[in-house]
C-alpha cells in the first residue's frame, strides 16, 4: 500500500475560441495602426523642440524607441510577420505628407531641420530592421495536435 498521492497530469490547455482570437487580433492591429499615427504626429511635434535656441534630437530617440515598440506590439498581437507594416504604413504616409509644402507654403519638416530629417531616416531604418528581423526569424513551433 502506497502513501504517496496519485500524480495527476494537468489537462492540456484549451484551445482559444477562434472568433475571440480573431477579434483580438483585429483589435491589436487597429491599435497598432492608430499608435503609428499618434507616434508620427508626436515625433513631428518634437522635431522642432529647441533648448537654448538649438534643435535637440529628442524626436530621433522617440522615433527609434516608439517604432521598435510598435513593431513588437503589432507582431505579438496580430501574430503574423507582416504585421510590422500596420504601424509602419501610416507612419510613412504622415512623414511623406509632412515633407510636402502646402499651397499656403506651410511645411512640417523643412530641409534645413536636421532633427526632422534624422527622425525620418532613423524611424524608417528602425521599421526596416524590425521587418527584416521578422522575415529572418525562425517560424514558431507548430502546436501539438491530439
Amino acid at each position: 500500500m502506497s502513501v504517496a498521492p496519485d500524480e495527476t497530469v494537468p489537462p492540456p490547455p484549451g484551445r482559444p475560441n477562434p472568433l475571440l482570437d480573431l477579434a483580438l487580433r483585429w483589435a491589436g492591429g487597429l491599435v497598432a495602426v492608430i499608435a503609428g499615427v499618434v507616434t508620427a504626429v508626436l515625433e513631428l511635434l518634437l522635431a522642432t523642440v529647441r533648448v537654448g535656441g538649438q534643435l535637440i534630437g529628442v524626436s530621433v530617440l522617440v522615433a527609434i524607441g516608439a517604432n521598435i515598440a510598435l513593431s513588437w506590439f503589432a507582431h505579438e498581437t496580430v501574430g503574423r510577420r507582416w504585421a510590422v507594416a500596420l504601424p509602419a504604413v501610416p507612419w510613412f504616409l504622415l512623414m511623406a505628407v509632412a515633407a510636402v509644402r502646402t499651397d499656403e507654403g506651410d511645411l512640417l519638416v523643412a530641409g534645413d531641420n536636421w532633427v526632422g530629417l534624422a527622425m525620418i531616416v532613423a524611424g524608417a531604418m528602425t521599421f526596416a530592421v524590425m521587418g527584416f528581423r521578422q522575415i529572418l526569424a525562425a517560424p514558431p513551433p507548430a502546436p501539438e495536435r491530439d
